[in-house]
């Protein structure tokens, strides 16, 4: 792997967003972009906010689309079409009702699962890039999946997730130097 990789956090822009678990994923970004000591700066041609950094050696693009999650899809695509971006370097980091707090997992490909932000990728890209799962947990009826996604965890959920942020960053570092299978291995293992 040595073009550039693109570590995309999904979330909404805002400062009312800017708490809420729908934002796990600029959350994320946010801990990577403090690690390289870069700040992130407004791209308008990408309508996100990006970094060039060096992460496990590696240059890395950290992004964090402005676009809102329902079309998350025009920013990363216009960064993997700038850059020529394979979507096998793209990782996308976003938040996954599906799992627990303080549970992270690596997936190559597959459905978007009735998330708005992998849905708008989906279709401007396809399904074929690679993807951090950060568990936010269910709120256990269908019918207030909005307001909880919209909604700020609680200090303990918080501290989980903040844990699987730091777990997810090792495995990045193990990605870039090491392979895919090896990350997954390293992130699926790891005890919550």
């Amino acid at each position: 792997m040595s073009e550039l990789v693109a570590l995309i956090g999904l979330g909404n822009p805002g400062a009312e967003y800017a708490q809420t678990r729908h934002n796990a994923g600029f959350w994320w970004i946010d801990a990577l972009a403090r690690e390289a000591a870069v700040s992130l700066r407004p791209e308008a041609k990408f309508h996100s906010h990006a970094a060039r950094a060096t992460l496990g050696g590696r240059d890395v693009l950290l992004v964090q689309p402005q676009t809102f999650m329902n079309r998350s899809g025009q920013a990363v695509q216009a960064i993997a079409q700038f850059y020529k971006i394979a979507p096998a370097n793209l990782l996308i980091a976003h938040d996954e009702l599906d799992l627990p707090p303080g549970t992270a997992r690596l997936k190559l490909g597959g459905g978007h699962g009735g998330h708005n932000g992998l849905r708008s990728i989906h279709a401007a890209m396809g399904a074929e890039y690679r993807r951090l799962r950060i568990g936010i947990g269910h709120p256990g009826d269908r019918a207030e999946v909005l307001n909880y996604v919209l909604g700020r965890p609680g200090r303990d959920d918080d501290r989980a997730i903040n844990d699987a942020l730091i777990r997810a960053s090792g495995a990045l570092g193990t990605w870039l130097t090491k392979g895919w299978e090896p990350a997954m291995t390293q992130l699926h293992t790891q005890s919550v």
